[in-house]
């Protein structure tokens, strides 16, 4: 424990420099690049050139509701993801074939949209250029989101690559968004998509280089375990009759969410305007109904499944019938897998049952307490952020290169500094501390907001203290611009910080095995209160006034505070038994110590 506590002790930037010495924390830099260019090109600025285009209208406009759902569904093909190796490509490594693929993907499809002038007689291919990317780009973030798990190590921890990670993204927005917008303003909107597509290509060749899990050392161990490569027709484990029970309704309910989601693709790609679904009406009605469906009820499956083999219930027995021996779920079994079909069978509870039974195995009751911290730790800003451009350029009356410079440029920035710092704290305080202090500072900034609803005195009076309000006259702003600049930089910085924790919290929960799987599910969940919560807080912001919100937003946040207390105790309380994969460094408590 004297060793432990001594590395421990270790200063947190020199264990930040060790970090990013190592060649995965560049290319995790990288992909976290990769992964939010696509995003800000395909979900913002395209429909800047659609609108410039001037000969679409805003109902054709609605196609584009299906690029938002790759995003919002990813989790629904992430079981493939996992299990499935692409022809040719496969020896690049387990999830670097899947990376590489998508961003080539990607940039051949914004490149081929570079030599696309949009209209009404275009849209159709358009929309489909778009939608193949978003889909890439959807799947490119599963992946690698895996990556990071699988490959971070005692030197690139998880909590240094998540915070890499978030940086590499964040960059890209700012690439993608405002340096996209000002480029088409001198080149045209085809070169600019040209030259991004051709960025998308240069990562996905420099990408080959990258690391990965250890394939080869992966399928060596499964092989050695002959038919029962998952270990899943030993003595105690689940008699395959029941497996396969549970395994029918886990597969029956996504492949009716699977289906459903197909569906509103195909009519959103409809011709005629009158036969589009509303992709907002669709994500609020039956976004919950798809999550419920796809994550509520195989939870719930999952945890009978595990309490009955923990009870020794329904599970194989110790001896071989009719004969001496321990079951080993080998050809001499008569549990072995007799078929084609019976090894299919175990291959799907792989991908759509284990990864749940993983989870819930490990953290037991506490899965209640990890799922409301997923859906409530980012949903101030989830919320908030689809009133903010609304609330600057309507409520408070700024202009738009006002907005532009103190949100995407001075903000961007803002939100690098938090990033960084959140990283540092990560290292030199802990995971866990750290994610309870961004999880206060995202909700109490909120009031910086609160202020500005009502004049803003008080961050202006701050501002003025602090020199600030002179820096940004100097520059050729004014008193009102430095004062939207400074809540912004509040804001933002506390943004950063939680958003790195929040990010290294989840990849510590997922196990390396199904990390693909578990990460999309419950980075999904915080897609689903940010989308339901929007509509009450837009009827409470006419009814109302955005300073009622801001509180509103600000007391909910305090809720996401006090689950980030009872988790930091559970864990510090049980240490390695808290079925946390990577446990926080800094948490020293093990009762099997």
């Amino acid at each position: 424990m004297a060793d432990a506590a001594a590395k421990q002790g270790k200063p947190g930037w020199r264990a930040v420099l060790a970090a990013l010495k190592q060649p995965k924390t560049g290319y995790m830099l990288l992909f976290g690049f990769a992964a939010g260019l696509p995003y800000a090109l395909v979900l913002g600025t395209l429909y800047a050139w659609l609108s410039d285009a001037g000969d679409i209208d805003l109902e054709t406009m609605g196609v584009f509701s299906l690029i938002g759902l790759a995003y919002a569904f990813k989790f629904l093909w992430s079981p493939a993801l996992d299990r499935v190796d692409i022809p040719f490509v496969s020896r690049l490594g387990k999830r670097k074939q899947w990376i590489v693929t998508a961003q080539l993907v990607i940039g051949g499809a914004l490149v081929a949209l570079s030599f696309i002038t949009p209209s009404n007689s275009t849209i159709g291919i358009f929309s489909l250029l778009a939608g193949l990317a978003a889909f890439a780009s959807a799947t490119q973030d599963v992946v690698i989101d895996a990556w990071r798990v699988d490959v971070a190590d005692d030197v690139a921890t998880i909590d240094i690559l998540s915070t890499v990670y978030q940086m590499g993204y964040r960059i890209a927005a700012l690439v993608g968004g405002a340096l996209a917008l000002f480029a088409a303003e001198r080149v045209g909107w085809p070169a600019t998509y040209f030259g991004m597509g051709l960025t998308m290509l240069a990562v996905g060749f420099a990408g080959l280089w990258a690391p990965d899990a250890n394939a080869a050392d992966m399928a060596a161990d499964q092989a050695a375990l002959g038919d029962d490569p998952y270990g899943l027709r030993v003595a105690g484990q689940m008699l395959p009759k029941v497996r396969m029970t549970a395994l029918a309704i886990v597969a029956l309910l996504w492949g009716w969410a699977l289906v459903t989601v197909g569906v509103f693709m195909v009519r959103s790609l409809s011709s005629d305007p009158d036969a589009r679904p509303d992709s907002v009406e669709f994500i609020s009605n039956m976004g919950p109904l798809i999550v419920i469906a796809t994550v509520v009820l195989p939870a719930m499956v999952a945890a009978w499944l595990e309490s009955a083999r923990k009870r020794g219930k329904y599970v194989i027995p110790a001896g071989i019938e009719d004969g001496p021996g321990i079951q080993t779920g080998q050809y001499t079994s008569q549990y072995a897998a007799a078929s084609t079909g019976d090894r299919a069978m175990d291959h799907l509870y792989r991908a759509l049952v284990l990864p749940l039974t993983d989870l819930i195995g490990r953290l037991g009751w506490a899965i209640i307490i990890v799922i409301a911290l997923v859906l409530t730790y980012r949903i101030t800003d989830a919320i908030w952020g689809t009133f903010a451009y609304p609330f600057y350029l309507g409520e408070l009356e700024y202009t738009k290169d006002e907005v532009a410079v103190a949100s995407k440029f001075f903000g961007v920035g803002a939100l690098l500094v938090g990033l960084a710092l959140g990283g540092y704290l990560l290292t030199a305080i802990g995971r866990m501390v750290t994610l309870t202090l961004g999880a206060f500072l995202a909700a109490i900034t909120n009031l910086l907001y609160a202020d500005l609803a009502i004049g803003g005195a008080r961050v202006q009076a701050f501002a003025d203290m602090t020199g600030f309000t002179w820096l940004v006259g100097a520059l050729g702003g004014d008193d009102r611009l430095a004062t939207l600049m400074m809540a912004i930089a509040g804001e933002n910085i506390a943004v950063g910080i939680a958003g790195a924790a929040f990010v290294a919290y989840l990849s510590s929960i997922v196990s390396k095995g199904y990390s693909a799987v578990q990460y999309a599910l419950l980075s999904s969940l915080t897609l689903l209160v940010g989308t339901l919560g929007r509509g009450a807080l837009g009827q409470m912001i006419e009814e109302q006034s955005y300073y009622d919100v801001f509180i509103l937003t600000t007391l909910i946040g305090m809720g996401a505070v006090v689950l980030c207390i009872i988790e930091w105790i559970r864990q510090a309380r049980l240490g390695k038994a808290s079925g946390v994969v990577a446990p926080d460094p800094k948490l020293s408590a093990d009762p099997a110590e």
